[in-house]
C-alpha cells in the first residue's frame, strides 16, 4: 500500500513537471521577444538560485562521496548549461510547437542511454520505435516552411535536438546521483551551476543588455525561474527518484502535445499538413517503443 502511494505521488509530480515544462516553450518564446536569450536564461537561473538560498539549510544533508563533484558538474553543464543555450537558439529560429515535438525523442534517447550506462533493459520494439521517431523528427524539419515566427525551422529543430542530447546526459547523471542526494538538493545545484555558467555570457559582444523595464519580459523570467526551474525540475527529480528512469522519461511524451495546443491557442502557431503527418510519425514511434507493461503503467498514471 505504501509502495502504491509512493508511485501515485511520483506520477502526480511528473504530471506537474511536464505541464510546467510545456508552458516554458511558450513563455520562452514571449520572453525572447523582449530580452536577449542570454539575459532571459541567466535571469531564470538567478531567480531560481535566490529561491533556493532561502531554504539552503534544509537541503545541506547529503551523502557526498569522493569524485561526485565530476558527476554533479557534468549534470549541471548538460542541463541547464548547454541545454538552454541550444534551446534558446532553437526558439529564435523555429516555432514552440515544432521544438516541443522534437522533445518526443527524449524518452527514447534516455532509454538507449540507460541501457548503455545503467544496464536497464532495451527491447527490439523500443529500438524500432526510436528509429521511427527519428524519421518523423527529420521529416518534421524537412517539410517545415519559413514563417514570421520560424525564420529557419530546419536549423531551429536541429538545435533543439542537440538540446535533447544534453537533457539525456543530465537525466543519466541525475539517476546515478539520486541514491545519495535529495532530489531538491540536485535541483538547487543545477540552478547554482546555471547562474555561474551564464553570468559570463552576459558580457559577450552579441548579448544585448536591456535598456528599459519590460513588465512582460520580467514576469516571464520570474515565472521561468520560480515555476519552471524550481518547481518543474524539483517535481521531475522527485518523480524520477521513485520509479525507473525509462518510465519517468516516458512522461516527456506529453510535452509535445501540450506545447502544440498552447502554441496554437496562445501564439497562433500553425503547422502545415505534412508537419502534422510527421508529428503523427514521431508520436507513433514513441507508441511503438512502449511494451504492453509500459502502456498499462501509463494508463494507470
Amino acid at each position: 500500500m505504501v509502495i502504491e502511494e509512493g508511485k501515485t505521488k511520483a506520477f502526480l509530480a511528473l504530471w506537474g513537471a511536464v505541464l510546467l515544462w510545456a508552458s516554458s516553450f511558450i513563455v520562452l518564446k514571449i520572453a525572447f521577444q523582449r530580452f536577449d536569450p542570454m539575459v532571459v536564461i541567466f535571469g531564470r537561473m538567478f531567480v531560481a538560485s535566490l529561491g533556493f538560498m532561502l531554504v539552503f539549510r534544509r537541503l545541506r544533508h547529503i551523502d557526498y562521496q569522493p569524485g561526485d563533484w565530476k558527476l554533479l558538474a557534468f549534470m549541471g553543464v548538460c542541463e541547464p548549461g548547454l541545454y538552454f543555450i541550444f534551446e534558446a537558439l532553437a526558439l529564435t529560429y523555429t516555432d514552440a510547437s515544432q521544438a516541443g515535438m522534437i522533445c518526443a525523442l527524449l524518452p527514447l534517447m534516455v532509454a538507449v542511454a540507460a541501457r548503455l550506462v545503467l544496464g536497464e533493459p532495451l527491447s527490439k520494439r523500443m529500438a524500432s520505435g526510436f528509429g521511427l521517431a527519428i524519421v518523423g523528427a527529420v521529416l518534421l524539419s524537412a517539410v517545415a516552411e519559413k514563417t514570421d515566427t520560424a525564420s529557419n525551422p530546419v536549423l531551429g529543430n536541429f538545435l533543439e535536438f542537440l538540446a535533447m542530447i544534453c537533457a539525456c546526459g543530465y537525466m543519466i547523471a541525475m539517476k546515478k546521483l539520486m541514491p545519495r542526494y535529495n532530489s531538491w538538493f540536485l535541483t538547487m545545484i543545477q540552478a547554482f551551476i546555471g547562474a555561474v555558467f551564464y553570468f559570463p555570457l552576459l558580457f559577450l559582444p552579441s548579448t544585448k543588455m536591456p535598456v528599459a523595464f519590460d513588465f512582460t519580459g520580467v514576469a516571464s523570467i520570474l515565472y521561468l525561474g520560480t515555476f519552471v526551474t524550481i518547481m518543474a525540475y524539483g517535481l521531475y527529480n522527485y518523480g524520477m527518484s521513485k520509479i525507473p528512469t525509462a518510465q519517468a522519461s516516458a512522461f516527456i511524451n506529453l510535452i509535445p502535445v501540450i506545447t502544440l495546443i498552447l502554441g496554437m491557442v496562445l501564439l497562433g502557431e500553425r503547422l502545415n499538413w505534412m508537419q502534422y503527418a510527421a508529428s503523427v510519425i514521431v508520436i507513433g514511434g514513441v507508441y511503438v517503443s512502449q511494451d504492453n507493461k509500459s502502456r498499462k503503467v501509463a494508463a494507470a498514471a
